[in-house]
């Protein structure tokens, strides 16, 4: 059963955007606003489907994305995020206004756990990196001295 499909597989471009179809696109928008995303090809005159018109709209024509490199603000943020929220993502855009969450967690995969891993921090429990094999040892020592009856 499920959904039909959103367009017609044959029919439509594949690859990178040209500048006209971007510019269709953000015409058909600013006349029309963000409606049906499954209907909205075919009434800009598109080849494409709705889901890439939509994910081509938020993560790169909106005209309120912020663009360019991340403050070392935005990054504090992002950490104090994570360390609440894990990896939702789209929870922590919400607090940084001009940002996705698609750029949000590639940001994190390529530059801030790197940054925490640099400082000593574990990026997935936000606790020292040394504090780990602690625990662990002190985890051994327990079953070596206390085994567990079956």
């Amino acid at each position: 059963m499920g959904r039909s499909p959103c367009c017609e597989k044959a029919h439509t471009n594949k690859g990178a955007w040209t500048k006209e179809e971007d510019q269709r696109l953000i015409d058909h928008i600013r006349i029309h606003g963000e409606g049906c995303w499954r209907s909205l090809p075919k009434a800009a005159g598109l080849f494409r489907c709705g889901k890439s018109c939509r994910l081509r709209w938020i993560n790169y024509l909106r005209p309120d994305l912020k663009r360019g490199n991340f403050t070392e603000e935005e990054d504090e943020i992002i950490i104090k995020l994570h360390s609440l929220l894990g990896n939702k993502w789209s929870l922590i855009a919400g607090r940084l206004p001009g940002r996705t969450d698609n750029e949000i967690k590639n940001y994190w995969n390529t530059h801030i756990k790197r940054k925490l891993i640099s400082r000593g921090i574990d990026p997935q429990t936000h606790r020292p990196l040394n504090e780990k094999t602690t625990t662990t040892t002190t985890a051994a020592f327990h079953r070596q001295n206390h085994p567990v009856k079956l």
